[in-house]
């Protein structure tokens, strides 16, 4: 729209003059709150309906416009992210892993920050992770730090396992190709406990189909794992060495060397219990 136009649109918008308002010396009605004109000239030789003037913003208008604007984008940014999360995550618990909640308990979470924050280029150069050490250091969370960051940052990505996928191709029999493009369709895919699913013939080669699939789409993976990197570079026969071949090849391993968190919330809970209980000592 032109300027003109512009001002017709918002004269025939206009809101009614506030009791505190004036007209100034220009003849132009001006805000009694914050003393800029809430109106200007048309051009000369322009008019609308022998109008020579058009509604103007003034600052308060304006504040008010911009705080309404900024509201509005904010709470469509939240409809977008819990659209995300809910469609990302196949454990509500996943949704509290974030920076936010880090204890700062390991000492590899500045890797996790540095992911997120050049996204950009870890996307294009499809960059993914091998994230592994001893059970409960911390491994699942560091990811879903990733994930959460992510999806605020309005990126979609989907954090599940194993276990789920299969059951999921095996529920959807005609439709396995969609369902294993869908997970690919997504800008990062994170397998979480990679290694404990069931190591038969048939889970082994969906297993193979889907990380091969990944690897094809050219987009970043996650896995997380407690298998040692030992392991994964000499695997145990001619199936488990096509697929961690492949995970290798695609993703650069991390060891995570975190406190055993779970040992350390339950000796927590125990104190806790302990302090309930006046300090009474606990056999089990």
């Amino acid at each position: 729209m032109s300027d003109y136009d512009n001002a017709i649109f918002r004269l025939a918008t206009a809101q009614e003059a506030e009791p505190e308002d004036y007209i100034g010396e220009d003849g132009l009605l001006y805000c009694g709150k914050c003393r800029q004109p809430k109106e200007a000239y048309f051009p000369e030789g322009k008019t609308f309906f022998g109008r020579d003037r058009h509604p103007k913003e003034c600052d308060c208008q304006r504040k008010r416009r911009e705080t309404l604007e900024a509201a509005d984008r904010e709470h469509k940014h939240r409809e977008e992210v819990e659209r995300l999360k809910r469609k990302g995550f196949t454990d509500p618990a996943m949704r509290e892993w974030t920076f936010g909640n880090d204890n700062g308990k390991c000492p590899q979470m500045h890797k996790a920050y540095s992911y997120v924050e050049q996204w950009e280029q870890i996307s294009t150069g499809n960059y993914g992770l091998i994230l592994w050490g001893n059970v409960g250091t911390g491994k699942s969370y560091f990811a879903g730090c990733i994930a959460n960051a992510l999806m605020e940052k309005e990126i979609s990505v989907c954090m599940t396992n194993f276990a789920l996928i299969l059951n999921n191709l095996a529920a959807s029999f005609k439709d396995r190709n969609e369902y294993i493009s869908r997970l690919c369709s997504f800008p990062l895919l994170i397998l979480d406990d990679f290694g404990m699913e069931r190591g038969t013939e048939y889970g082994l080669e969906q297993v193979y189909n889907v990380i091969d699939s990944r690897y094809r789409s050219r987009k970043p993976l996650i896995v997380t794992t407690n298998l040692t990197l030992e392991e994964l570079q000499n695997p145990e026969d001619t199936p488990h060495a096509r697929i961690y071949d492949r995970l290798i090849e695609m993703c650069t391993p991390v060891r995570i060397t975190g406190e055993n968190f779970r040992k350390a919330a339950a000796r927590e809970k125990m104190e806790q219990l302990k302090k309930l209980l006046n300090g009474k000592e606990i056999c089990l």
